[in-house]
């Protein structure tokens, strides 16, 4: 039983930590979106990376939301960037096979209503160790888009 006690104190003492570990690295900067998603595209293809698709996830939402009921705009601009690297790709499958559930990486840039002007751009946080490199590679990207705001 007090084993079940220290294990469980310690889970607790823990999962604000493992909480904020699973949110979004993000960096926000003052600017035009359109702008900001030109050097996030011009960051991605520079890096040698071919996109595979641009999600508009931001017109998806506003052109649905009636049909489920909603009046809420979440955002005024969004999508999402969708590309892989094949070195890198390879490199992190190798370490482990599993980590093929994290391909393909993405980069997103948003807007919200109540904050235009103000751009949000983010990668998802990724397990350390093996996924390192995409990490690294990701935050890369998103600093030379960002450079200047």
């Amino acid at each position: 039983m007090k084993h079940l006690a220290l294990a469980a104190a310690a889970f607790l003492a823990a999962a604000p930590a493992l909480a904020e570990s699973h949110g979004p690295v993000v960096r926000t900067v003052q600017g035009s979106y359109d702008d900001v998603m030109f050097d996030v595209e011009t960051a991605i293809t520079n890096a040698g990376l071919v996109i595979d698709a641009v999600n508009h996830v931001g017109d998806m939402l506003e052109r649905t939301k009636a049909d489920v009921g909603s009046t809420t705009t979440i955002f005024t601009h969004a999508q999402v960037f969708n590309f892989c690297s094949a070195e890198v790709s390879r490199a992190v499958m190798e370490a482990d096979p599993m980590n093929l559930q994290f391909c393909p990486y993405t980069i997103f840039v948003m807007e919200q209503p109540g904050a235009v002007g103000e751009i949000t751009v983010g990668r998802r946080t990724y397990p350390a160790g093996t996924m390192d490199q995409v990490s690294d590679l990701l935050d890369g990207i998103i600093d030379e888009a960002l450079t200047g705001y």
